[in-house]
């Protein structure tokens, strides 16, 4: 399916934005067991030792009062060492906890193990659905109260997703990734989605809050047919991709410390408050926050610059950008009389 037929499958419409509004930084931290990126999934993996760490960031957070939606999965959410050091956070209200699905450990384990099975959406709507059901009444129990927001592990998110949120009582997704394209893998694709926020929903509306990813370079509207040029299979030896960003001409970026330069970011944020876009989506993994856990943060110098990476796009954000801590749930909330209702 392509990114347009997602569109009308999911029924989006466009949100009215104000580009007199402030730009509102929302932070989403996808948060999860340990597990090794680059090995086979398996169901063994749920050790969640790194969540006692997660003071590392939230203290960054609290200092620029940025309240972060914790979306946590059910390895997380069905274990007391996963649950303690969020939910004083969450009951303190420095925070709220969402919902993240990794199918691979969650939930009836009734599927075969493989790369296009850990999309969500490639499931099947029945398994998909007892899944979700299943992670939304654990966190409900462990944190006393159901989540509002959900965002799909490894992106996989579809119509039956969609369908599927509006039955369950969600009303914020989180799970789409502008410019994207998952296909090859067995995932979905997002070509032709921006980082604009939009409402879905058949019988419902729910406020899809994209990941900030998108286009920066000289290319200007030209960028996804020479970034899509430069990615082609047969020329990634001549390595193009990198030498269109180290010229200026093309570079996709994801508002994250993970992948992310510090200066990458902060063009990516300009280029898009340019463009009118006045919500951005910051996010992470929680086992990053532990050297070991993931490929971004190998050793304790690798987490002095990560965690400086994050507190200095805050600073920047605050300031040359004259941007305010948000909330997708605050979001929500201040949305127009016509597109709020129609969410709830």
């Amino acid at each position: 399916m392509s990114a347009h037929e997602l569109k009308q499958a999911i029924a989006a419409r466009s949100v009215a934005v104000a580009t007199s509004a402030r730009p509102q930084l929302f932070v989403v931290v996808d948060t999860e067991e340990e597990f090794d990126w680059n090995a086979p999934f398996s169901r063994a993996n749920t050790s969640v030792g790194a969540i006692r760490h997660i003071h590392r960031l939230q203290n960054i957070l609290d200092r620029y009062q940025l309240r972060p939606t914790y979306v946590v999965d059910y390895p997380i959410a069905s274990q007391a060492d996963g649950v303690a050091p969020l939910k004083e956070i969450a009951d303190s209200g420095r925070a709220q906890i969402g919902a993240h699905l990794h199918p691979w450990v969650s939930p009836p384990f009734l599927e075969e193990l493989s790369g296009p099975n850990s999309f969500g959406c490639r499931l099947g709507r029945e398994l998909e659905f007892d899944k979700i059901r299943i992670l939304r009444d654990e966190i409900a129990t462990a944190f006393g109260r159901a989540p509002r927001a959900f965002k799909a592990g490894r992106y996989g998110f579809g119509p039956s997703t969609a369908s599927i949120l509006e039955e369950l009582g969600f009303a914020i997704d989180l799970s789409v990734n502008p410019r994207m394209n998952y296909l090859s893998i067995g995932g979905p694709t997002f070509d032709a989605f921006d980082a604009q926020p939009f409402t879905f929903g058949r019988n419902r509306r729910l406020l899809e809050v994209p990941c900030t990813t998108d286009y920066i370079g000289v290319a200007g509207p030209l960028s996804a047919t020479v970034h899509r040029f430069a990615s082609t299979p047969s020329l990634q030896p001549l390595k193009l991709q990198g030498i269109c960003a180290r010229l200026g001409i093309v570079n996709k970026v994801m508002l994250s410390p993970e992948g992310s330069t510090l200066d990458e970011m902060k063009a990516l944020a300009r280029t898009l408050l340019g463009r009118g876009v006045r919500t951005f989506s910051f996010t992470l993994h929680s086992p990053s926050v532990e050297p070991g856990c993931t490929p971004y943060v190998r050793n304790a110098g690798d987490l002095e610059r990560f965690l400086g990476t994050i507190a200095a796009f805050c600073e920047f954000f605050v300031t040359e950008m004259s941007g305010v801590p948000g909330t997708p749930d605050d979001y929500l909330a201040s949305l127009p009389a016509a597109d709020a209702a129609a969410t709830h």
